[in-house]
């Protein structure tokens, strides 16, 4: 099952950018985020985003 951008940010709600990719899937983990969400989290590159919509442009097209 694939999840949505929509998804992913309802996980990464409230998160204090700039954050790196650990950081990213720590606070999806903490907020009892969906495996799939995990899963792209995951997939993303390393490298630090600096707001939502930078994660949503890396998590496009998965």
């Amino acid at each position: 099952m694939q999840t949505s951008p929509i998804e992913v940010q309802k996980a990464l709600k409230n998160i204090d950018y700039p954050v790196n990719k650990k950081q990213l899937i720590a606070h999806a983990k903490k907020h009892n985020a969906s495996n799939e969400v995990i899963e792209v989290l995951e997939d993303l590159p390393e490298k630090e985003y600096t707001n939502a919509a930078a994660v949503s442009k890396e998590f496009q097209g998965k």
